[in-house]
């Protein structure tokens, strides 16, 4: 190979959202969001100087591919090709068609890294015929056999992720192969599910690119925040919060977080003041403010651009994340709870 190559970093998106009946209600509203996620992977790319090419899929109880791998400075608004119509869930056989697809892509120039995305609010049950009338599960058996297979052979700049309506859903996405760490959970009955859907699949899809600039190209750990940002980000990009303006507390034991903060003598508890730091999965509402610590100075940082540096520009919604694995950085997330239980091991940071 020449020396003088340039080695660019392609990335190919697939997203792949249900069809089925029970997405009628969502129509109008999906189509819009997955536009709006597609202008921001076109932005982060610009930024990051990255080539990212994006698919789309559709499926009921037939898969269609909508998009193909194309430049997502040209994509064309999904209006127009993505239409929900009254058939089952080819939930297998979508997942499998999207990545035996991208399989087919020449990886011998450039440096390539794939990124596979499902959306469902329901179940599979029409993978090889719908079984929604005859009750014939046995046909499943070799497509669950094919599902598992492929996810565990997945080279590692390949990351596989999904979206599901329930925790059913996401024990059953984890027989399938999807890492635990991929699989987030979206409200499929509400008004404003979709749009928290695909604002988190948003924000996974900004980490997943800033992620590339460490030399990641793939994770098992999608749905996580702040892994892929650094002190010189913060300090570059977020208000630092004067020393006497906060307190941090260790918390010992799980406890009510009212009732730890009055425990502590010079501060009482007020609604919206305490920020809890991240650790396992919530649900982060738009209304609510992050901060930023530094681990090794207590030092903390925050702004109207705290969320775009952590969830991705122009995420509005409601995200669904994790923490990431972060050496030197800690996020914490405001509480308007009197009775949110403050994990042990963790720190409370109440503004004063």
């Amino acid at each position: 190979m020449s020396a003088n190559r340039i080695q660019h970093k392609v990335n190919h998106v697939a997203l792949v959202v249900d069809a089925s009946g029970s997405m009628y209600q969502h129509q109008g509203q999906l189509i819009r969001v997955v536009d709006e996620f597609v202008a921001g992977l076109k932005a982060e790319s610009d930024s990051l100087g990255h080539e990212t090419r994006i698919s789309l899929y559709s499926f009921d109880h037939r898969v269609e591919n909508l998009v193909w791998d194309m430049d997502v400075k040209h994509l064309p608004s999904m209006r127009g090709l993505y239409k929900v119509n009254n058939g089952a869930t080819a939930l297998i056989e979508a997942s499998l068609k999207s990545l035996d697809d991208l399989g087919h892509i020449w990886e011998e120039y450039g440096e390539h890294s794939f990124l596979q995305i499902v959306v469902t609010d329901g179940e599979e049950n029409a993978s090889g015929g719908d079984r929604r009338h005859d009750g014939d599960m046995t046909i499943l058996g070799p497509w669950l056999d094919r599902i598992t297979a492929k996810m565990n052979g997945l080279p590692g700049h390949w990351t596989s992720a999904i979206l599901v309506p329930n925790s059913l859903a996401k024990r059953t996405a984890q027989n399938y192969g999807f890492p635990a760490g991929n699989i987030a959970i979206w409200d499929a009955d509400s008004q404003k599910g979709v749009e928290d859907a695909i604002g988190t699949v948003r924000a996974a899809a900004t980490s997943f690119l800033r992620g590339r600039e460490q030399g990641v190209r793939g994770t098992k750990n999608l749905f996580a925040v702040g892994q892929d940002i650094s002190v010189d980000d913060v300090r570059a990009t977020l208000e630092p919060v004067a020393a006497d303006k906060y307190r941090l507390l260790k918390v010992d034991k799980e406890m009510e977080i009212r009732a730890f903060v009055d425990s502590h003598p010079g501060v009482t508890y007020e609604r919206g003041s305490c920020y809890y730091q991240l650790g396992s999965r919530v649900q982060v509402q738009p209304d609510k403010e992050v901060i930023v610590v530094e681990k090794d100075t207590d030092r903390a940082y925050t702004g109207e651009a705290a969320r775009n540096l952590l969830f991705g520009a122009g995420v509005r919604g409601t995200v669904s994340v994790k923490a990431g694995n972060n050496p030197k950085l800690e996020v914490y997330v405001q509480s308007r709870s009197v009775n949110r239980k403050l994990k042990a091991d963790t720190r409370l940071l109440i503004m004063l």
